[in-house]
């Protein structure tokens, strides 16, 4: 169990990642590798990039020398997941020009805790020189353009969807309740929020605040930084839900006049108070251009309205919209 305790202060300077942060994405991404568990929630991911890291000849980097280095385990060094804060996008290049810039010594005594939570190989001591991470910073990049980068829409679908709902709950409860509502693997209890986490420790903010990152492929337990002196930082998971049955050949009425993506996009809308664009995307499984140019559609046969709510746009049924889904069979 990770307790992370707050003050007024760390409540005021608490924040939500704008974008996904493209390292953390990978060392997730790595776990995924080393695990069959949520594999259902990444099957399709997990297929496609298997095959395009062995035709890019990249499944042996990735055996040996990434995976050593982003063990799925109690620990892998806190410098491969340099502090992006200040990043507007995804913040890549920056993140890579960090592991390179790391001091020496920070990087020894960080491998050095590496290898006392698994055997690392030899040749990772070799990292403390700057051209070695040059190298190693080349074989993360390559990795990113085929695990992650080909992913960006489904990654910020579900990316948008999370913050949407974190926003709801910031509106309703402010900050404490986005904290009550982060999900299953977090508690909030004032002042402490208590993580599922694979080691028991205590993290004082101590008026630093944190800032707060969801992540496409982490799966089931948060993570944070080893370091407590480090900029505070929890990574924690996406809601992945299962797939939809396969729908039926014979479709309803409503799904052959509109066709299955836009009857999906009237039914995910229908949910609640509506649905965010990325709740959408997430539903029906398409990028968020994609529903915007469907929910264009809708708008213009009077089935769907649209509207601005901070970063968010929200998508409700009109009477008519609502009339059609009450009356398909």
């Amino acid at each position: 169990m990770l307790r992370i305790h707050f003050t007024d202060a760390d409540l005021a300077r608490t924040r939500m990642a704008t974008a996904p942060d493209a390292l953390w994405e990978v060392a997730a991404s790595l776990h995924r590798f080393q695990t069959r568990a949520g594999r259902w929630a990444y099957a399709g991911w997990y297929r496609t990039t298997h095959a395009r890291l062995r035709e890019q000849r990249l499944d042996r980097v990735v055996r040996e020398v990434l995976l050593p280095l982003f063990p799925r385990a109690r620990y892998f060094p806190d410098f491969l997941t340099p502090d992006r804060s200040s990043c507007a996008d995804d913040g890549l290049d920056a993140a890579l020009d960090a592991i390179v810039s790391t001091p020496s010594g920070r990087v020894n005594r960080e491998l050095a805790m590496l290898h006392q939570h698994v055997r690392a190989p030899a040749w990772v001591r070799r990292l403390t020189d700057t051209q070695e991470r040059r190298d190693f910073v080349a074989a993360i990049r390559s990795y990113h353009e085929v695990a992650v980068r080909p992913f960006a829409d489904q990654i910020h679908a579900h990316l948008e969807a999370g913050r949407s709902s974190s926003c709801r709950e910031l509106l309703h409860g402010g900050i404490q309740g986005m904290l009550a509502g982060l999900g299953p693997a977090m508690r909030w209890q004032p002042p402490v929020l208590h993580v599922r986490y694979a080691v028991d420790r205590d993290l004082h903010l101590g008026g630093r605040g944190i800032r707060l990152v969801p992540s496409y492929f982490c799966w089931d337990n948060p993570v944070s930084l080893a370091d407590p002196r480090l900029p505070p930082v929890l990574i924690y998971p996406l809601l992945h839900e299962p797939a939809a049955a396969t729908p039926s050949t014979s479709p309803t009425p409503l799904t052959a006049l509109l066709g299955r993506t836009r009857t999906t996009v009237l039914r995910v809308a229908a949910s609640g108070a509506g649905a965010t664009t990325g709740e959408i995307a997430r539903a029906a499984g398409i990028s968020s251009s994609s529903v915007s140019k469907h929910t264009g559609v809708l708008r213009g046969a009077g089935l769907l309205i649209s509207s601005r709510h901070g970063g968010n746009v929200l998508h409700t049924l009109t009477p008519a919209g609502a009339s059609m889904l009450r009356t398909d069979i």
